[in-house]
């Protein structure tokens, strides 16, 4: 096929036109396959491409401009054309299967009370009739929910209610339904948003939705990415006068000037006296090998299962490059993220950045992020603006099966606010989110996910003959870290949740949070979550060591009466002692309970969680079958080192890793968490009685935590 001729038409002049009409000029096979291939390649060439074709094919470089001009014309009209047959046979489609509704809906009976057949207006009261369904339906609930409140349980036309799986918890919250019917009025509802189904664990709406991506959009996107990994990989494999070691840990700190003469670029942001860098490398060995390690770094949900202490919220928005030869080299997605300490009190960070996976060399493989900034809509700020400049982690293969792991955190902060008292040391020395943080933590999780795959019971195992199989075991670590991501989503800060404060016993300060739960893996209801932070003078792994003891349990544990527990099995998941999962039974209480437990410890902190379990759901678990069913809502504390430095040089000697920040920190900020069912009725309200007993109850827990370890009220 030929497009366009030697000239664009122009004005002629009726007088002389014969004289100035133009000779139309056909192209040769050859001119035309080079046309053609050179489209393919790039629809819109510049001019020098232009020119470079003219003398190649012997052609004005006008003729080569209007022959793309032509070519991209009738490219529009052929898609235009093939859209509109679509468009118009779906559009026959749709108006055949209307008609065939129609005559349907003139032939229905009504299977109650064998009406007539229905005439064609009702056909238009279709969304009255749904507008009274729904208003039915919420005086059904509300009547429902203040017959339960007098009668202390459901009404039998109400779906069962869940029961909450805290046997000892009834003694304290009875006097959620359980009134009389000439007992006190209900109390008061609260205030507080109920946040929308599964708004814990599925993934809340962005707080900015990006416009659809254009190809130059992409274009652009590749180029800052490509240019992002060149500066990723050098930062990796300079050191001084790049990267110095500091003189109080022996970490590497990045160079400012340094880092400014060797990549010179335009940068306001860095000009502004509220941003803050931080900028942070290290290095160490996983027990996992590269490609195993890729798949999970690029998909979002493994991402947030390898780090739920640290990722809250990510999503992938849009696949810019899909990747080569179905391999993730050259693999590039445009993604939005939100990063956590674990507590109320600390605002999450939000990125919108490219994640680009590069392959290297063989064996070697670099997963780089870099922010992306919509220029278009540049009103979007949220209240803590963060820059992502070039980090992520090199990774190179082993001879045994592991990896070497590189990772380079590097991030520009503009706080509008300053972090909350407590952890503005933790945050300002960088040990909240630095390259430490990362490898430390992933370090952690491939020792589980090591542990996950064995097909043999290591030493430390003792599953005291309930857990039988490879398969039981696996099935019950899989529970266990559900548990735990569950467990950090409840006290994420993220955009998916609304903290409202409260005044606690003795100036404690407890946050709540309400949000109707239907997942598959959580009770069905409503539920209430409560939280609050403290500050203990005790070394963070000493607070662990007395959560995790099962002798010292009735010392905290307030829902137990006193009452002792018995550790029924325990499944190692790392090489510290401290890494492992509980089945624990408590004495003097219903044998069809136990206790699901499973605690972790590193280097950068803690975290002890637990949760009420049935005997029949452990039975399920323990059997091999699929534990995603399960309903769980954990409770638990999080232990984190105060970023103070410790002024007895309690641990400044010891060498090992889990140990190696204990001189960093002479305290521990604990966070304490609670969930409650307070109803299995989605509409159901909180009242305050539910919220004043949950307040009392991380009250009483906080005193005996301080009573037990000593520390001043």
């Amino acid at each position: 096929m030929e497009y366009g001729g030697s000239q664009s038409p122009g004005e002629q002049d009726g007088s002389d036109s014969q004289e100035r009409r133009k000779r139309y000029h056909r192209h040769t096979a050859n001119q035309i396959q080079r046309l053609e291939s050179m489209f393919k390649e790039c629809p819109h060439p510049d001019e020098k491409q232009r020119l470079q074709l003219s003398r190649e094919l012997g052609l004005a470089p006008r003729q080569i401009k209007f022959w793309f001009q032509n070519r991209r014309t009738q490219m529009k009209a052929q898609h235009e054309r093939a859209d509109n047959c679509a468009l118009r046979a779906d559009n026959d489609k749709i108006r055949c299967e209307n008609i065939a509704i129609r005559e349907a809906l003139k032939n229905v009976i009504c299977p109650s009370c064998g009406g007539p057949p229905l005439n064609d207006d009702s056909y238009f009261n279709d969304h009255k009739l749904r507008l009274e369904n729904a208003h039915l339906k919420e005086e059904l609930d509300r009547v429902s929910s203040i017959a339960a409140k007098y009668i202390g349980r459901p009404i039998s036309q109400l779906p069962p209610v869940q029961p909450i799986h805290i046997s000892s918890l009834d003694l304290s919250m009875a006097s959620f339904g359980n009134q009389g019917m000439v007992g006190p009025a209900p109390a008061p509802s609260l205030n507080l948003d109920l946040l929308p189904a599964g708004t814990s664990s599925s993934m809340p709406n962005l707080p900015y939705q990006p416009p659809c991506l254009s190809d130059m959009d992409k274009s652009l996107m590749s180029d800052i990415a490509s240019n992002a990994m060149e500066e990723f990989l050098r930062l990796v494999q300079t050191n001084e006068p790049l990267w110095l070691k500091s003189n109080v840990d022996r970490r590497d700190v990045l160079s400012s000037d340094a880092y400014d003469r060797m990549f010179s670029k335009p940068n306001t942001r860095s000009k502004n006296p509220n941003v803050r860098i931080e900028a942070s490398r290290d290095s160490g060995v996983v027990l996992l090998n590269s490609l195993a390690l890729v798949d999970m770094f690029m998909d979002p949900n493994k991402w947030i299962q390898l780090f739920p202490t640290i990722v809250s919220v990510a999503r992938t928005i849009q696949v810019i490059s899909s990747g080569v030869m179905g391999s993730c080299s050259g693999s590039l997605q445009l993604m939005y993220q939100e990063l956590q300490v674990l507590s109320p009190l600390v605002s999450t960070r939000e990125f919108y950045f490219l994640r680009y996976c590069q392959q290297i060399e063989q064996g070697t493989w670099a997963v780089m992020d870099v922010s992306y900034d919509f220029p278009q809509d540049s009103h979007f700020a949220p209240q803590f603006r963060s820059h992502r400049c070039p980090s992520g982690c090199l990774i190179q293969d082993m001879p045994d099966g592991h990896s070497k792991i590189t990772w380079i955190e590097h991030v520009e902060i503009e706080d509008k606010t300053l972090p909350h008292r407590l952890y503005r040391n933790l945050i300002y020395s960088g040990m909240a989110f630095g390259a430490e943080r990362w490898l430390t933590t992933l370090q952690r999780m491939c020792e589980r996910f090591t542990y996950l795959m064995a097909t043999s019971n290591p030493t430390r195992d003792n599953l005291g003959g309930v857990i039988s199989s490879p398969e039981g075991k696996r099935s019950m670590m899989k529970l266990a870290q559900r548990m735990v991501t569950d467990f950090c989503a409840s006290i994420s800060t993220s955009s998916g949740h609304r903290w409202t404060t409260l005044s606690g016993l003795n100036e404690i300060v407890v946050r709540v949070t309400v949000h109707k739960s239907s997942d598959p893996g959580q009770p069905n209801g409503v539920v209430l979550s409560a939280a609050t932070t403290i500050w203990l003078p005790t070394p963070p792994h000493t607070v662990f060591n007395f959560f995790k003891d099962e002798n010292k349990r009735p010392q905290w544990d307030v829902l137990s009466n006193g009452n002792a527990v018995q550790e029924v099995a325990n499944i190692a998941n790392g090489l510290h002692p401290g890494n492992c999962i509980s089945v624990l039974r408590a004495f003097n209480n219903s044998q069809n309970m136990l206790i699901l437990q499973e605690s972790c410890i590193d280097s950068y902190g803690s975290l002890v969680v637990y949760c009420p379990v049935d005997l029949p759901s452990i039975n399920t678990a323990v059997s091999g079958e699929d534990p995603s069913y399960i309903p769980l809502l954990p409770n638990g504390f999080t232990i984190l080192p105060d970023g103070q430095p410790d002024q007895e040089g309690d641990g400044a000697s010891t060498s090992s890793n889990t140990n190696r920040n204990i001189a960093r920190s002479g305290g521990s900020l604990v966070t304490i968490a609670f969930q409650i069912l307070v109803s299995s009725l989605p509409s159901a309200k909180v009242n305050m009685e539910s919220v004043t007993t949950v307040n009392n109850l991380i009250g009483s827990t906080v005193q005996q935590i301080k009573s037990s370890l000593s520390c001043p009220t």
